[in-house]
């Protein structure tokens, strides 16, 4: 075995990505600090090839050289869009058909590994500041609740962490043949 180099990875280019169609879902980051953490969610929507990417409240907006860092150039594919508010965000994306996700541990929550997305249907999954994690508000708002089971000591993961691993999960569920 060897190591592939970049140019025999296949990627799309910049231009291309716009073009070609998404997967039907969102990513809401809502009050989330570290600007690592939003270029780090950046690379992974290119890489999954979300819809969009919502900043909402205090989070970091592009261009900024911490989120450009860890980014790698994907604040140049992946469309984003800065909401003020994420309750009227929410509440916007719900008339207009999506299913609000809040990606949270909470009482009555699902676990990942029982999250049936539902063919056809958007989905808008929403991830909440570093310590405090999802708003009250919006977990009450959701349609759904999904919590990544854990078995460690810590009480949570990195949002970037957790963003990785619930567009990975979607995209195993609904792309499969």
């Amino acid at each position: 075995m060897r190591k592939l180099a970049l140019d025999e990875l296949n990627r799309l280019s910049v231009d291309q990505f716009k073009t070609v169609p998404k997967f039907p879902y969102c990513l809401i980051l809502d009050d989330i600090r570290s600007l690592n953490n939003v270029g780090s969610v950046f690379r992974t929507a290119d890489a999954f090839r979300a819809e969009k990417l919502y900043l909402c409240g205090i989070t970091g907006q592009p261009p900024h050289r911490d989120i450009t860092k860890t980014a790698l150039g994907a604040t140049e594919s992946v469309e984003w869009i800065y909401e003020p508010d994420v309750l009227a965000l929410c509440s916007r994306l719900r008339a207009e058909g999506w299913a609000v996700v809040a990606i949270e541990q909470a009482e009555g929550s699902t676990s990942l590994s029982d999250f049936t997305p539902t063919p056809n249907k958007r989905y808008a999954f929403v991830f909440g500041n570093e310590v405090t994690g999802v708003a009250d508000t919006v977990v009450q708002q959701a349609d759904l609740v999904v919590e990544i089971p854990q078995f460690g000591t810590k009480h949570s993961l990195n949002i970037a962490v957790t963003a990785g691993i619930v567009c990975w999960d979607f995209l195993q569920k609904t792309t499969k043949a």
